[in-house]
């Protein structure tokens, strides 16, 4: 019989970590040569996949991290001239906007994403894809629900 440590069930979350984990470490290798680490591309992808304009605890939130984190990553991400910051309708907040060499990066970002993603599902089905987005996609809904409840 099998010990209850290795039922699928208990298997799922440490695999998911795992394999997260793994694909983001995949991307950060070929992004080296860039300059770039997953705290710095990761908001440099949100900001280039939302609509304009951006603030600084919207990504925050965005990337589930703290203010004071994406404050450090934004002044690194500007000195690489990668963002700007501009005054909004409200002088509290400050914008966040992609530059020209920002937009340029996140090409590159996509192009080895995709690579990385290509090469990581060379060998999975159409099929077995569909289902695991699936699960997936199931899976944050209960947590998202989780977290809800846990907010009230």
């Amino acid at each position: 019989m099998p010990s209850p440590d290795s039922s699928p069930r208990n298997a799922l979350a440490p695999l998911v970590g795992q394999v997260s984990r793994l694909w983001r470490r995949a991307v950060d290798r070929r992004l080296q040569p860039f300059g770039l680490s997953q705290a710095t591309w990761r908001p440099l992808l949100h900001l280039s996949r939302v609509p304009a304009p951006v603030y600084q605890k919207d990504l925050a939130n965005a990337l589930m991290v703290e203010s004071s984190s994406v404050v450090r990553v934004l002044d690194a991400l500007q000195r690489q001239g990668f963002i700007e910051r501009r005054e909004g309708q409200d002088r509290r907040a400050k914008e966040i906007l992609l530059t020209d060499p920002g937009r340029a990066i996140v090409d590159q970002l996509e192009r080895i994403s995709a690579e990385v993603r290509d090469r990581t599902l060379a060998d999975v089905s159409d099929q077995d894809l569909a289902t695991t987005l699936r699960v997936m996609a199931r899976l944050r809904d209960a947590l998202e629900s989780e977290r809800d409840l846990e907010s009230q």
